[in-house]
């Protein structure tokens, strides 16, 4: 722990604590007991305040503080001057949260991060309480507990505008209603056993998404690394004005089926994309994943998503089947606009 931890140290919630986490299902449980919540897209953050000291910590462990200084002073300015709680970093673009201009805080430059802070302030979503005003830990209360000290504290912050106390209910018609009609802020929803107690860095949360499928053109393809078989297909998408951009891969290819693919793809070889391409140059990039094989855009191929962030795909995407039943030029932008 650094010295300016210091007031940090004698906590009975670490900084270095691991959030607890949430497993991936397909249904919202139907047995009784259980306490749902949306699932808010951004970035998931631990909050300490010890006298005036305020430390964010990510999902990762990293400090956040100096990527949302805006956070920092909402946290630093509330009445209540110690607790620990954990919630969602989020920043609205008109009306809508952006996932983009999170990534954008991630930078180096002081200067840079104040001036995107200035144009759009992030919030602090609060669904949980690690430790109340009174410096009580809570990791080992039951989340009805933890609820009714999260509340507790909510109510204390007074009015906040940045410091927001994320909705919950017991009722599943409700989160099932949530999930069918999520819209642009949420990512899905997450169930909590009632009388579960905080397990840090354990799955014990379960988390629904609706998956999404979208026909995309395969406008190019990349081996696998180190063989001359196809490894990912490019995915893309043309716009109103007739360019196809790049959204995102899909590698979820069998095995068997590669090298017959691969010398169907190579047949194909041709422009590409006339809008966005892949493997242009940032800092996250390597030779290798500058390196593709541009195609005639003649197949189609219907892949299942989750998110969608800046108009790609935020995760790889699932290969569900390929549709040579659809016309290339009928795979828009507008299947991913929520």
């Amino acid at each position: 722990m650094s010295p300016k931890d210091a007031s940090f140290r004698d906590l009975p919630v670490p900084l270095d604590l691991a959030p607890m986490e949430a497993k991936l299902v397909d249904t919202v449980p139907a047995d009784p007991g259980w306490r749902f919540e949306p699932k808010w897209d951004g970035f998931r953050c631990l909050a300490y305040r010890v006298g005036d000291e305020v430390r964010l910590k990510a999902k990762s462990g990293k400090p956040l503080d100096r990527f949302f200084p805006d956070v920092v002073e909402a946290l630093r300015a509330l009445p209540v001057h110690r607790f620990v709680v954990d919630g969602e970093l989020t920043i609205d673009v008109d009306g809508a949260p952006s996932f983009e201009a999170l990534q954008m805080r991630l930078h180096p430059a002081e200067s840079r991060v104040r001036r995107l802070a200035a144009e759009h302030p992030a919030g602090l979503m609060l669904f949980d309480c690690l430790m109340d005003a009174e410096g009580r830990p809570l990791l080992g209360a039951p989340l009805r507990e933890r609820r009714k000290a999260l509340e507790a504290l909510a109510k204390r912050f007074g009015k906040a505008p940045v410091i927001r106390l994320s909705p919950g209910t017991t009722d599943r018609a409700k989160a099932c209603a949530w999930l069918e009609d999520l819209g642009a802020h949420l990512d899905g929803v997450v169930a909590k056993r009632l009388d579960g107690p905080y397990v840090p860095g354990e799955r014990a949360m379960l988390k629904i998404k609706t998956i999404r499928t979208a026909e995309c053109v395969v406008g190019g393809f990349r081996y696998a690394e180190g063989t001359k078989v196809a490894g990912s297909l490019l995915l893309g998408l043309y716009d109103a004005a007739g360019l196809l951009h790049h959204v995102g891969f899909t590698s979820t290819i069998k095995h068997a089926d590669r090298p017959a693919l691969t010398e169907k793809l190579v047949k194909l070889k041709g422009e590409g994309f006339t809008g966005d391409a892949p493997g242009g140059p940032s800092r996250w990039s390597t030779e290798r994943t500058a390196e593709w094989v541009p195609l005639k855009p003649e197949l189609v191929v219907e892949v299942a998503y989750d998110q969608v962030t800046g108009g790609r795909f935020r995760h790889g995407t699932r290969l569900v089947r390929w549709r040579p039943d659809k016309a290339p030029r009928q795979c828009t932008m507008e299947q991913i606009r929520r």
